[in-house]
């Protein structure tokens, strides 16, 4: 083999490192944006496209959401929404039908989209209140002054 091909199977080992990049995944991200106007709308976009891996942008002035696809991370693309001096934040709504306690106080948003809710993480739970408690106490079998009527 000689030292020749040992100096090219070294060059052919150590550029095969260098060329093993990870690829990224193509990702969709939401961003709530709040827009009053075509033009914010306009500005949000020419900005949002500007993202390095951005293939595509879509603007709901409804929802006042921004969706961006393509080969982005969600950082990026919320510190290139928030130069833009408007209120943002990553798309804080999920369908009510993927949360276990839709209407837990924290997940249910008055301004939230039709059938969304805010998405919780999986540790917020209902908890009885005292009220809710003396209820089902009032009405146990085992309570000897519960309601007679039953």
């Amino acid at each position: 083999m000689g030292v020749q091909g040992t100096l090219e199977y070294l060059s052919d080992l150590l550029s095969s490192v260098k060329s093993k990049k990870k690829k990224k995944q193509t990702q969709t991200v939401a961003v709530k944006i709040r827009m009053d106007c075509e033009g914010c709308a306009r500005k949000v976009k020419k900005v949002l496209s500007g993202v390095k891996g951005a293939k595509s942008v879509e603007i709901d002035m409804k929802q006042q959401k921004a969706t961006v696809t393509g080969y982005v991370d969600a950082k990026k693309v919320l510190k290139a929404a928030q130069s833009t001096k408007k209120k943002c934040e990553l798309w804080p709504y999920v369908p009510y039908t993927l949360v276990a306690h839709p209407y837990v106080a924290g997940a249910y948003d008055k301004k939230a989209p039709p059938n969304m809710v805010r998405s919780l993480p999986s540790t917020a739970t209902i908890t009885e209140s005292a009220v809710d408690e003396h209820y089902t106490q009032m009405f146990s079998e085992e309570n000897p002054n519960a309601c007679s009527v039953m």
